[in-house]
């Protein structure tokens, strides 16, 4: 039963993994926040936007991670396939290393999270683990941390902080990637048996 329990654990967080990076690296929006490309929906934004600021990979890598979502986007507005040229235009990423840092500063969470996000959808193909969880925990204590201590009044409408319905089913997927493994939990609940003294010493009391 045990086993059995196991392998279906494997199983569903092999599927859940498989539905998170579809949603990461398909860019489903799940909040929108300010960043250095003005105004992120996706961890996938939060993340690239960061490295064309920093230069931390070559603008090909960045963009390969932008290109998946930007044909699901194309495609869904206007049944084209965006230029891979373009796709730092159509992100905004063009200036992104002149924008300031103290946007991203302010919200380390959301930035670290979106990190984890990418870093774990990528990871849970071949294994799938706790990386995607933590960085989706992050993202929401982020936004939560946003919406109580975030100004109420913002001039702005696009600039203010909004949480999508879907980062509800992220973290339900997050959570459905971690395997629980029944046996090994149940092993390690049984009682430890305490020692018995020895023959030897017991008959040395008797004498």
């Amino acid at each position: 039963m045990a086993g059995r329990s196991g392998w279906m654990s494997k199983k569903i967080a092999r599927y859940a993994s498989r539905l998170y990076f579809l949603l990461i690296i398909f860019q489903v929006p799940l909040f929108r926040v300010p960043c250095r490309a003005g105004s992120c929906t996706t961890p996938v934004q939060v993340t690239s936007s960061q490295l064309v600021a920093n230069e931390i990979f070559p603008p090909s890598v960045v963009k390969a991670l932008l290109y998946p979502g930007a044909i699901a986007s194309s495609l869904l507005t206007d049944m084209s396939f965006p230029k891979w040229g373009d796709l730092f235009d159509m992100y905004n990423l063009t200036n992104a290393k002149n924008a300031s840092a103290v946007v991203d500063l302010q919200r380390l969470e959301i930035l670290a999270g979106s990190y984890f996000c990418v870093a774990g959808g990528l990871a849970g193909l071949i294994n799938p683990g706790r990386m995607t969880l933590f960085g989706t925990l992050l993202v929401v204590w982020g936004l939560v941390k946003e919406g109580i201590f975030g100004k109420p009044a913002n001039v702005d409408p696009a600039s203010s902080v909004y949480v999508y319905p879907t980062v509800v089913l992220a973290l339900l997927l997050a959570f459905s990637s971690i395997t629980y493994n029944v046996k090994q939990a149940v092993t390690s609940k049984q009682p430890v048996t305490l020692a018995k003294p020895l023959k030897s010493s017991a008959k040395s009391k008797l004498k």
